[in-house]
């Protein structure tokens, strides 16, 4: 009995084992206290954090995984972001942009596939104005009422959101990147504020999108404050979806020598954004699918809900490459997702079909 009291007091003398506890306990932590759990993070903890964001997953959303029908409509982008494969700099870049043919060919064949929910993403690429965005978002919900829009396509005017939304628009993903004004300067260049970042996301809210935002897990410049802060930004902000990933660097970018981020600290912070907002809906990436083989069932068994097959043709998969060595399949995507539901099932997890929207009634 002493031995086990000497230990939990050990513990609870421990900022990051302290941080851990009061986490779970409350959903809540001070910046300071994030930092610590981060910094101070060991196996034991991680795993603590892991059971019990997997436990409240479970409450909420039983076994279930959504899926999304990702179509990667452009790889055009008016932006330089120094991390980005696909910034305008980029003169190695095989540029392409899906017809709106094409684009509502993917979402039958996604829909003939059980896909409820898709996601338009692309570059920042003038060509989707308004009215070009509102005519390809309109037929397709005329076509499939039944089914979510999530639209991935950058910063725009409150305007253009507005008339999005009013065509169909049902969510909408806008990564924040970091919550840090200082290291956000140091990704982006100086034409890009991110005073506009966080007003777009503001007005998303404001106009009834479901609204998603999320960073890069290890970018350049990236301190344990950063992402302290950025953990306070999502318990604030409270986004229906949050997207993280690890960084990994593009041979053509700036960046292109700098370390990737880890999988380790990215399903951590899975686990720690689960007991921050247990409703939020949490993909597990492709890109911790490209830095370990087996990252998208490590992120689900962290406390991630979602995933996200491509469904854009064969022919331009390849050429949407964000960052190195992203992974992609030359196979037809009823294959992929066939392939997909046999790798869920094997770690205890079901693929759901439906639209997956955040559930907000009270937890039992």
């Amino acid at each position: 009995m002493e031995k086990i009291k000497n230990e939990n007091a050990a513990g609870a003398a421990d900022p990051a084992f302290a941080a851990a506890e009061k986490l779970i306990r409350t959903h809540s932590l001070s910046v300071p206290e994030y930092a610590a759990l981060i910094e101070g993070r060991t196996p034991d903890i991680t795993e603590r954090l892991k059971k019990e964001a997997v436990k409240l997953r479970k409450e909420i959303y039983g076994n279930a995984i959504f899926i999304r029908g990702l179509i990667e409509v452009s790889n055009i982008c008016r932006n330089d972001c120094l991390y980005c494969g696909i910034r305008r700099s980029n003169r190695n870049c095989d540029r392409y942009r899906l017809t709106r043919d094409e684009i509502l060919s993917c979402a039958e064949e996604g829909y003939g596939l059980g896909f409820r929910t898709f996601v338009m993403q692309g570059g920042e690429d003038p060509f989707f104005s308004d009215d070009v965005l509102c005519g390809i978002v309109s037929e397709f919900k005329k076509r499939h009422p039944d089914c979510a829009v999530t639209l991935s396509m950058g910063e725009r005017s409150r305007e253009s959101y507005e008339r999005l939304h009013a065509a169909g628009a049902d969510r909408y993903l806008l990564r924040h990147e970091t919550a840090d004004p200082v290291h956000y300067g140091k990704l982006h260049p100086k034409e890009m504020s991110f005073e506009n970042r966080m007003n777009c996301l503001r007005q998303l809210r404001e106009i009834g999108y479901q609204v998603g935002c999320g960073m890069m897990v290890g970018s350049p410049y990236q301190t344990v404050m950063n992402l302290a802060k950025d953990l306070k930004f999502i318990e604030e902000f409270r986004p229906d979806m949050c997207g993280i990933g690890p960084f990994i660097p593009h041979k053509d970018t700036p960046f292109k020598d700098e370390p990737a981020g880890t999988a380790e600290l990215t399903c951590f912070l899975l686990s720690v954004i689960r007991l921050i907002h247990p409703r939020v809906l949490l993909p597990s990436t492709t890109a911790l699918g490209t830095i370990d083989p087996f990252g998208r069932e490590n992120g689900i068994l962290s406390g991630a809900n979602v995933v996200m097959p491509n469904l854009s043709p064969v022919s331009v998969r390849k050429k949407y490459e964000l960052y190195n060595n992203k992974i992609y399949s030359d196979a037809e995507s009823a294959q992929r997702v066939a392939r997909l539901k046999e790798r869920m099932e094997a770690i205890g997890y079901e693929i759901v079909t439906d639209r997956g929207d955040i559930r907000r009634a009270p937890l039992s």
